[in-house]
């Protein structure tokens, strides 16, 4: 009983949110460093205003991040100290090929990444690997509006066909897109859509066909990789978060299970193979026109992933009333507010066995391994003079939502293939751009403006983290 003896233990980050140097040994610019601090944020993240370069009068956090380009060596060697098996980073696709378009990559790039897994594969650690984590150059913004445009998928075949040559035996767990669901949501994050010029329905119809040559993309990239390498095992990535209906009123039901289907759309096909009726029906219904090619079908169904992978932070609530007007703040994902569940300093409602339910969920759904990749707290840490937190808010939450994970393999079942705790160091939020809204074991001396050490040192959690590790989740 309790969790596997193979069961990867490890932690999460992102490159535009973690690596910084946006224009050092020849990486081009990407959408996702142009999302600045403050007001205009969301607005830009949704792709409601457009900001296609840096402005004065704006602050670009992912431009310098917390360095990790120049600290990861130091920061693999601490999550070694914590034991991890696993690490699941990203790739900056603007690192390997800056325009995108390009036939040739960039070798400095290359070698970046080929001396991190091999930085990981000294202490034993098993990269998980992110291959769009948000990331388009926007270079191909610019001249083809980024994945409404079906050229996207021949340059992402070629980068995916890139890397996977160059990391054979030093990658073998590959994620295509993150949350891929986050188009329909945050588009300009998601995948470099500008929609601010654009009515409602054309803009739901250039989501749909963007998020449709990221599913034939997704299905390439499956393929690519088991022709490369058998050994390689390739997931999908959700945003997941089961909607729970306000009431037992029938229709607050229905609203919430809808709501669900508009996530599960995209792991449908990624795990099914194909697209589900209902959206086929959503689309007659609505007059959504999404283009297929000859072959898209084929290629979908014979080209599934390997394993269910999603982030969990807090469930939602669906309800019909219109007069049910209180609302939490989610990430990008605004719901009612749930009045039985208590919320963090940034308003995301806490819900650890909304971990075990959605685990339930997806595996019903699917019968595929399923593996936790993103989880965690985004707090606001006081360190002491010497960088320590005493973060046991941090330990408490994480040690209630491992619970639910192994109540999910014992109770239920399910087969959980391991858990990486979101921004196990301190990085950039990707919602707020906010250092302040901290979620790792070690704390980096940054602020919300830019300025610190970049210092690096151990919260309270880390240690407890170890523990956890090293008695296989038996202690918590």
């Amino acid at each position: 009983m309790g969790f596997p003896k193979d069961f990867l233990w490890g932690g999460a980050t992102a490159a535009n949110q973690y690596e910084g140097a946006y224009d050092v040994d020849g990486r081009g610019l990407s959408n996702v460093d142009l999302l600045p601090v403050g007001d205009d944020r969301r607005a830009v993240i949704f792709g409601e205003k457009k900001m296609f370069d840096f402005e004065e009068g704006y602050f670009y956090p992912a431009k310098h991040a917390i360095d990790g380009y120049h600290h990861y060596k130091e920061d693999i060697a601490l999550f070694a100290e914590m034991g991890f098996t696993t690490y699941r980073m990203s790739i900056a696709w603007t690192r390997i090929f800056p325009n995108g378009d390009e036939v040739e990559p960039n070798e400095k790039g290359l070698q970046f990444y080929e001396d991190v897994f091999k930085e990981c594969q000294k202490y034993g650690i098993e990269p998980l690997v992110t291959i769009s984590h948000f990331d388009t150059p926007m270079y191909l913004v610019e001249k083809y509006g980024s994945w409404r445009s079906r050229e996207m998928i021949g340059y992402f075949e070629n980068y995916c066909r890139t890397i996977f040559k160059r990391y054979k035996g030093l990658v073998k767990y590959w994620l295509v897109f993150n949350e891929i669901n986050m188009i329909l949501h945050g588009s300009f994050m998601g995948a470099g859509l500008y929609l601010g010029d654009l009515d409602q329905k054309e803009a739901t119809r250039v989501k749909y066909q963007a998020a449709h040559h990221e599913l034939v993309a997704n299905a390439l990239a499956v393929k690519i990789a088991h022709e490369i390498d058998p050994e390689n095992q390739v997931g999908c990535m959700l945003s997941g978060g089961k909607h729970y209906p306000y009431s037992c009123n029938p229709k607050d039901v229905l609203v919430s299970q809808l709501r669900d289907r508009e996530d599960y759309f995209f792991s449908d096909v990624q795990a099914r193979g194909g697209y589900p009726t209902f959206m086929l029906k959503k689309f007659e219904n609505e007059g959504i026109d999404v283009v297929f090619e000859d072959g898209d079908v084929e290629l979908l169904k014979e080209n599934t992933v390997d394993f269910i992978s999603f982030s969990y932070y807090m469930s939602r609530v669906g309800t019909a009333d219109p007069e049910i007007a209180e609302k939490t703040t989610g990430n990008v994902f605004d719901s009612v507010k749930n009045p039985y569940l208590p919320s963090s300093e940034w308003g995301w409602q806490i819900d650890p066995l909304g971990l075990r339910i959605i685990l339930i969920e997806l595996y019903d759904r699917y019968q595929k391994p399923l593996f936790v990749v993103e989880n965690g707290l985004g707090a606001n840490d006081i360190p002491d003079e010497t960088g320590y937190v005493e973060d046991d808010y941090r330990i408490e939450y994480m040690a209630d939502h491992i619970k639910e994970i192994r109540n999910a393999i014992d109770l239920d079942g399910v087969p959980v293939m391991g858990y990486t705790m979101w921004g196990c160091i301190d990085i950039v939020s990707a919602g707020s751009g906010e250092m302040k809204k901290r979620y790792g074991f070690i704390y980096v001396d940054r602020d919300n403006e830019g300025n610190g050490t970049l210092k690096r040192s151990k919260k309270k959690s880390f240690e407890w983290y170890k523990q956890v590790i090293a008695s296989n989740g038996e202690i918590l």
